[in-house]
């Protein structure tokens, strides 16, 4: 039986993207679980359209070959090559595939320094020192267009895909809107690239920045158990980022489109809480400041995740999907269910209320369907309890639902209504 592990199959690219750890945003897994979120926010329609459009990329990208030919469902090799593309902007980094490479990296793209000092305990913009003028922010801007355009063909969305998946985790990364100004760093700390944690004379993989210490948080503060897939590493991850930050109470903050206003948070977190006064250069940080390092990290994963989720919602959208999802919510007032705001609630009503339709023994049962963030409610009656486990199964195997509550009564009588 063959396992789901991409890592393992495309083990080759793991070292393509592990050979220049220095320079990333976050690591593999903080990209993936970002895109991972994402997915999960995101309606059918976008799904497909993003699946179709990645599809299309250029052949000399590499981008492609991402999506698996196995015996997998289509939804979930769906949903690995877009959490793959959401790295791919690190994998063209490795410079021996020259033409890809040179074609395709883009160093200055992943990042967007303010630079700042501390004057007097206060944090002080620097003016006269500029960021690149091609930097993340431009690009955000310049591919969120490229999307947007019903006449840019699918290979150029494509690669501006990719792009905004991986330029929309790097810039929730808090030390890729920073550079910190200091008689040491008289040019800035190029987002704690500079600012080094191992001891004076380490070499190669010893050497560990504060960049590199936050780029890998996520596996510093959950490790991989026996070499884990990233099928069985990132999902629980992605799960406890979103219970610990749910939609219904990020959703204020998503401000789509509004990507200056996602670079100057991180900037306020990096220069307000990243430095303090316990970080030593040339010490390892404590475990109280690791702890808060992850703590960030989640947040600011989960709130990409949901930022770049809507906005492919919102790109993705057409009249007809607005339409079926008036026609869903009057279904749902019509049936006295109650259905959350989430992203895919009034998707996973519909999609469950479906699958209990149809299964073959359930025909006599009357059972009412509730969704609130991903979590569908039973209630009602069966007429025996096989059925009763029936639609609990039925439910649990419906795609992107994350829990069942069964508030379900066995009751002979509705057999004679």
């Amino acid at each position: 039986m063959m396992k789901n592990c991409f890592v393992k199959i495309f083990f080759f690219f793991a070292l393509i993207v592990t050979s220049a750890s220095t320079g990333f945003a976050w690591d593999d897994a903080g990209h993936k679980l970002t895109a991972y979120i994402a997915w999960e926010q995101m309606t059918p329609e976008a799904r497909e359209a993003a699946a179709k459009i990645l599809l299309s990329a250029p052949e000399d990208s590499d981008l492609s070959v991402f999506y698996m030919q196995d015996s997998r469902s289509v939804a979930a090799r769906q949903r690995e090559l877009f959490t793959i593309a959401a790295t791919w902007a690190d994998i063209v980094r490795d410079k021996k595939f020259k033409l890809r490479s040179s074609k395709y990296h883009h160093g200055k793209w992943h990042y967007l320094d303010t630079f700042w000092r501390e004057a007097n305990g206060k944090i002080e913009i620097v003016p006269e020192l500029k960021s690149d003028e091609e930097n993340a922010l431009e690009r955000l801007y310049a591919f969120d267009k490229v999307l947007r355009d019903a006449a840019a063909s699918d290979a150029d969305k494509a690669i501006a895909l990719a792009w905004v998946l991986h330029i929309g985790g790097d810039i929730h990364q808090p030390l890729h809107d920073s550079a910190r100004v200091t008689k040491y760093d008289p040019k800035g700390d190029q987002g704690g690239n500079l600012f080094m944690l191992s001891p004076k004379g380490a070499k190669g993989e010893d050497r560990l920045s504060l960049h590199w210490y936050w780029d890998s948080i996520v596996g510093r503060s959950v490790p991989r158990s026996n070499d884990a897939c990233d099928s069985d590493y990132l999902p629980a991850i992605a799960q406890e980022m979103m219970r610990k930050y749910p939609p219904a109470k990020m959703n204020s903050r998503l401000e789509i489109g509004q990507f200056d206003k996602w670079q100057k948070e991180g900037f306020q977190i990096a220069s307000t809480k990243l430095y303090p006064s316990s970080l030593k250069f040339g010490e390892i940080p404590s475990e109280n400041y690791k702890k808060m390092a992850f703590e960030i990290a989640q947040e600011q994963i989960a709130l990409a995740g949901y930022r770049l989720g809507a906005m492919l919602n919102q790109i993705f959208g057409n009249v007809t999907s607005q339409q079926n999802n008036e026609k869903t919510r009057r279904e749902i007032e019509a049936t006295g269910s109650k259905v959350g705001q989430g992203a895919n609630d009034a998707w996973l009503w519909y999609k469950t209320r479906a699958a209990l339709a149809t299964a073959n023994d359930l025909r006599d049962a009357a059972i009412a369907v509730d969704v609130e963030d991903s979590i569908v409610t039973l209630r009602g009656t069966v007429v025996k309890t096989q059925q009763m486990v029936k639609a609990i199964q039925t439910v649990q195997e419906t795609e992107g639902v994350k829990a069942v509550k069964n508030l379900l009564i066995v009751s002979a009588k509705s057999a004679n209504k």
